[in-house]
């Protein structure tokens, strides 16, 4: 099927405007929450720059005004949008942007997450199977052991998600904290790993995604992603592909 050169899918165009992301998206067309120029959308529907798209009634527009942040997330705070869920994310950093998160840390983690307004990036930092680093530190309540380095790093086989995890570096850092990078986004993915293992997570804090680094972010606080940083991570996410909604980042 042959399109237009200037139309876009109308997930694409929703979350150009910093409504949500992508994946959001195809779950308000699915509701029936989406119109173009009075028409409820539909799945794979484009739309054209002057056609009107309306999201609950509301019109969207495209937003100029891009924020990228790195927000150090302290335990307690959940990664939803939901405004009406207490302690949600969204509240936590009352930023006058409507943002959202990128990925997810459960309720019980804390550390860096990225936070924008910009739809694409979003989806390409989920994408699967790229390699996108992701770093934690970890602490269990049991003795760390060389075994359990070796093993978690060579791949745990979650029955419940269907699948064996992917190698990944694993360092011993002290008797009960290791440190571990991911490079994929299972649900739960790392207290899943320790679980099969024997193991309870204690603490689970993220220091790294990609090339943008928690530092020394106190807990609770954010900031903009620099431009060196945000030029880094277009780079890096080039050649990015596609990821199954079934996989996403919570830990």
């Amino acid at each position: 099927m042959t399109h237009h050169p200037e139309s876009i899918r109308i997930n694409k165009a929703i979350s150009d405007s910093g409504y949500c992301s992508r994946r959001k998206a195809d779950v308000l067309i699915e509701a029936g929450k989406v119109t173009i120029n009075g028409t409820v959308a539909t799945l794979g529907d484009r739309a054209m720059p002057d056609d009107e798209i309306r999201v609950d009634g509301k019109p969207i527009k495209a937003n100029d005004n891009l924020v990228y942040i790195a927000l150090n997330k302290p335990v307690g705070i959940t990664c939803t949008t939901d405004r009406r869920v207490p302690g949600n994310v969204v509240d936590f950093i009352n930023h006058k942007e409507r943002i959202f998160h990128v990925g997810r840390l459960d309720k019980p983690s804390e550390g860096l997450l990225l936070m924008t307004n910009d739809g694409d990036i979003v989806n390409k930092i989920l994408r699967a199977g790229n390699r996108h680093e992701k770093e934690y530190i970890v602490k269990v309540d049991r003795p760390v052991t060389s075994d359990f380095i070796k093993r978690m790093g060579s791949g745990i086989p979650l029955a419940e998600l269907e699948t064996t995890t992917k190698k990944c570096e694993v360092e011993q850092l002290s008797r009960y904290v290791f440190r571990i990078v991911l490079v994929q986004g299972l649900n739960r993915q790392i207290r899943r790993m320790c679980e099969y293992l024997g193991y309870e997570v204690l603490e689970l804090k993220r220091i790294r995604i990609m090339n943008i680094e928690l530092g020394d972010l106190k807990t609770g606080a954010w900031r903009n992603l620099t431009q060196k940083e945000l030029q880094e991570l277009n780079s890096m996410l080039m050649d990015s592909k596609n990821t199954p909604q079934s996989q996403r980042t919570q830990n």
